[in-house]
């Protein structure tokens, strides 16, 4: 098995153990990987340390004099309760375990003697855990600080203000929701996360929720339950979410565009997506999906080069659902294609990359509706009529969505796009069907 890479290669992780040998064992194992490692021979020595350094992450041993792994672990709990905690533990101290995940609040336990990669794997998922989660919370305060200034601009600037403001509030609005324990809607949480991403790249605008709604729709034509179908949705929602930290300029750049070093980088995403959600138990059989959604039902994908039905079907299913859509956006290949041109890529490669079963549903169930030629028409928001259908998304020039395609065309949205496009001074096209 290889060797998990670390979530991030500054973190910094207390190893607390009144065994030198202990000690010295986890500085074998974490010291290749850049963590920066401290140690403490107790509880107390190690509170101590925890008062003079910042520490993301703490291990200890459950049986120590004085103050055993449980007591200390509380005290981390109370004192520093973002800093994640992992125990140290025999099979034998079960008892102890308990009043450990009990008190001290701990993230895992790992068995002694430890597997190597298991507790490479652990670790790693806990520091990705928490570097979401307070990413997650930046993001909050910075919509709540951004929405204070837009209410204090000029009035002269009211358009500009009131969309923002809107824009600011919606999301405001869902993090809120996560924020209470995500139980109003778990997946209102992982849409925020997906549309946070994508406000990185203007190409990528709508991205997920177009795969995500295709692969609905082929999961249902394909029989799978509600708990399959909401799997798949969450994973193609999340599909792309190990692309977080990659360069900006290669986010919805053409895989055929890319250099090899950027190729080799973007192979690397779905390992990198899994290993982040395999942190939140709710995502853990999304996660899966996400790892294989490259891969080809011929064997020739990424990262495990599974073939066939070794795929779980709803990799299979994002597969076809994700390069639909990257097809059209020109991510895929060299241009970007129409929808009947991506059907037709579909179809050509049926037994290929795709799944001949997954292939026959999206034929039946999404492609039939889509005509084979449609002309469209840019217009200018000064040309647009009422009754007008938008044949393409229409995104802000700060990359997030203002208008969906198939959206149809009222008084009331010509008035607001003539507003945006007066005070922000940008010109905004729109691609509509012509009207008979």
């Amino acid at each position: 098995m290889n060797t998990p890479a670390p979530s991030s290669p500054a973190a910094r992780i207390l190893c607390v153990d009144d065994e030198p040998m202990i000690l010295s064992a986890l500085k074998r194992v974490f010291r290749p990987l850049g963590y920066t490692l401290f140690t403490a021979n107790s509880g107390q020595e190690g509170l101590e340390l925890l008062e003079k350094e910042t520490v993301e992450l703490v291990i200890s041993d459950m049986r120590m004099p004085e103050m055993d792994g449980a007591q200390f672990l509380e005290q981390v709990f109370k004192r520093w309760p973002d800093t994640k905690r992992i125990l140290l533990t025999g099979y034998a101290d079960a008892g102890a375990t308990i009043a450990a995940i009990n008190q001290g609040k701990i993230w895992r336990y790992v068995a002694k003697p430890w597997d190597e990669n298991e507790l490479l794997l652990t670790v790693s998922q806990a520091l990705a855990h928490r570097q979401l989660m307070q990413e997650n919370a930046r993001l909050f305060e910075l919509t709540q600080a951004q929405n204070a200034e837009l209410k204090e601009l000029n009035a002269s600037l009211e358009a500009k203000v009131a969309e923002r403001t809107e824009k600011l509030r919606e999301t405001l609005t869902s993090l809120e929701s996560a924020h209470r324990e995500l139980k109003l809607s778990f997946l209102a949480m992982v849409q925020v996360l997906t549309n946070l991403f994508e406000l990185h790249s203007r190409r990528l605008a709508g991205h997920s929720r177009r795969v995500a709604d295709t692969a609905r729709q082929l999961a249902k034509a394909l029989g799978a339950d509600e708990a399959e179908t909401q799997s798949i949705l969450l994973a193609a929602l999340l599909h792309d979410i190990g692309k977080f930290g990659q360069p900006e300029h290669m986010l919805g750049k053409s895989f055929q565009a890319m250099t090899p070093e950027e190729r080799t980088i973007e192979m690397h995403h779905p390992q990198r997506g899994q290993m982040v959600l395999m942190g939140i138990n709710q995502l853990q059989g999304a996660a899966t999906l996400v790892r294989h959604h490259h891969e080809r039902f011929d064997g020739n994908g990424f990262p495990d080069h599974l073939a066939g039905l070794a795929i779980p079907l709803g990799a299979r299913v994002i597969a076809v659902a994700n390069d639909f859509d990257s097809l059209q956006m020109g991510t895929l290949v060299s241009r970007a294609l129409k929808p009947a041109e991506a059907r037709a890529f579909i179809l050509e490669n049926r037994g290929k990359r795709y799944d001949p079963s997954v292939v026959d549903a999206f034929l039946a169930q999404v492609a039939d509706r889509i005509p084979e030629e449609i002309q469209e028409l840019p217009t200018r928001p000064s040309s647009l009529k009422p009754g007008m259908v938008l044949m393409r998304d229409l995104s802000h020039p700060d990359g997030y969505l203002l208008l969906a395609k198939g959206q149809i065309v009222d008084d009331t949205i010509i008035k607001q796009l003539l507003k945006i496009e007066s005070a922000e001074g940008h010109p905004l096209t729109l691609f509509v069907q012509p009207q008979s």
